[in-house]
């Protein structure tokens, strides 16, 4: 193993164990390409060290895990084990729905841009210009 202080993990080792991706080799790729951050801090070198009580976020699957670090492991044991390496701060996706719209209106696709009293319309059930 690489010198490594005590009390510390690789974040592509790290990410592997605790069976967030399939492969170390796509943790790697992960924390190469940037998407990964450490304390709200963008890593970009998959040898970056983690300690207990770092906090990491990064995409999966269509949504952004937010996941703490409580302790470490030698190797990519079961679900259950590797459940106890993290704690998943990642907010219920009713909460992500409720956090992503957006106040822009809806239309459907090839509808063209909208008229202005189609416009005015939007804006009157948005309330943005009171009359």
């Amino acid at each position: 193993m690489e010198n490594q202080k005590p009390g510390t993990q690789r974040i592509d080792i790290w990410l592997w164990h605790a069976r967030f991706f399939k492969t170390r080799s796509l943790s790697t790729k992960i924390c190469r390409a940037g998407k990964v951050r450490l304390n709200g801090q963008k890593i970009t070198k998959a040898k970056t060290s983690v300690m207990v009580g770092d906090v990491l976020t990064f995409p999966q699957a269509k949504i952004i895990r937010i996941a703490k670090v409580l302790a470490f492991n030698t190797r990519r044991g079961p679900a259950p084990e590797a459940q106890a390496l993290y704690h998943d701060m990642t907010p219920p996706p009713e909460e992500i729905l409720k956090i992503g719209k957006s106040r822009v209106a809806r239309r459907d696709r090839g509808a063209g841009r909208p008229t202005k009293s189609e416009r005015r319309a939007t804006d009157k059930l948005k309330n943005i210009f009171p009359d």
